[in-house]
């Protein structure tokens, strides 16, 4: 077989502000791959189907010098995240040909691993697209079941407000709280994100654009359980309606993303209504949920019992515009790159 163009997408420079399309990520199309004869050293061959855009991925594209709880994008090379491809060849006993694997996948379309510990062999028995691994029963997914399970300590009749409740996570996070019997109120950012929000169970859907978030938590607050996407001006409104003892999970805050900082005003409100704040990386509280999460997470989404929606991205060179969509809050539902078919 004669080689076959590789298509990457490289991170190109650092941004300011919103990264740019073209400029700050750049699609290559230089590299070939021989997917016959490529070398895999003891290694395995996958082919890219599904690539995951997610909003801290800004947050890696940074310079080397600054530290953070994620290392920077190498210059010039490919950008990585969550991915689910498929088995090509294999020289590995442990990865055999043909099967579908999860794991943090180069933004190119072909690639050979050599440690199969770095990746989750999926088995989908319930037949779920292959997308829904980068979603609602992946990372996005874990990250609303591990934390909700660790800080809520939800109680049947509080009230919980979540943010960005349109988006991957805080979808799963509204159809969670209400299954723990509780008063749900979201925000997000369009008519059309609320109409959706308000179709998973919460019984405030608000656009938080048009409707003043202070006047609707006096109104429908206070809150026990606060489930922050967002931060801000919104965490500051959420401080100033919060029920004595409630519970702050700070899981983003992607109005800080690429804009400058806004200071919190109100942060006595922690002491004086003796909160609890938590801020969490997903992966620390993996090894203890992971087990059960996979063992039960599919087969509710399978079943309807938990919904997701998703934004399909065709092709891997609009992945770059797919993560400023993401930054910006113009896509709808969890934003996926479709790389390839089988």
């Amino acid at each position: 077989m004669a080689p076959v163009t590789n298509g990457r997408l490289l991170f190109n420079e650092v941004p300011v502000g919103y990264p740019v399309a073209g400029k700050t990520t750049v699609y290559d199309v230089s590299q070939t791959i021989d997917l016959e004869s490529a070398p895999l050293n003891g290694g395995f061959l996958v082919k890219t189907l599904v690539l995951s855009i997610d909003p801290y991925l800004r947050g890696r594209m940074r310079d080397a010098s600054v530290k953070s709880y994620s290392p920077p994008f190498p210059l010039h090379e490919p950008i990585t995240n969550f991915g689910v491809g498929v088995v090509l060849r294999s020289e590995n006993p442990a990865i055999k040909v043909g099967q579908h694997i999860y794991g943090i996948f180069a933004f190119q379309q072909y690639f050979i691993a050599a440690e199969p510990t770095h990746y989750k062999v999926i088995e989908n028995k319930e037949g779920l697209p292959w997308s829904v691994y980068l979603g609602v029963c992946g990372m996005p997914g874990e990250t609303a079941d591990y934390a909700w399970k660790e800080f809520s300590k939800a109680k049947k009749g509080e009230v919980a407000f979540v943010t960005s409740a349109s988006g991957p996570v805080g979808a799963t996070v509204v159809q969670i709280a209400k299954a723990a019997g509780m008063k749900v109120i979201a925000s997000a950012g369009s008519d059309e994100k609320v109409d959706f929000v308000r179709s998973l169970g919460a019984d405030v859907a608000f656009n938080y654009k048009t409707q003043n978030t202070h006047e609707l938590l006096e109104k429908e607050g206070p809150i026990d359980v606060f489930w922050d996407n967002v931060g801000g001006e919104t965490l500051e409104a959420a401080l100033d309606h919060a029920n004595r003892h409630a519970r702050f999970i700070e899981c983003g805050m992607i109005s800080q993303y690429n804009t400058a900082p806004y200071y919190v005003k109100n942060l006595m409100k922690i002491v004086a209504q003796e909160l609890s704040v938590h801020g969490f990386i997903v992966g620390t509280l993996r090894p203890k949920y992971v087990a059960e999460f996979y063992q039960t997470f599919p087969a509710r989404v399978a079943s309807g019992e938990i919904r997701y929606k998703e934004d399909r991205v065709q092709g891997l060179e609009r992945a770059g515009d797919a993560l400023v969509d993401v930054l910006r809050g113009n896509n709808f539902g969890k934003s996926v790159v479709i790389v390839a078919d089988e």
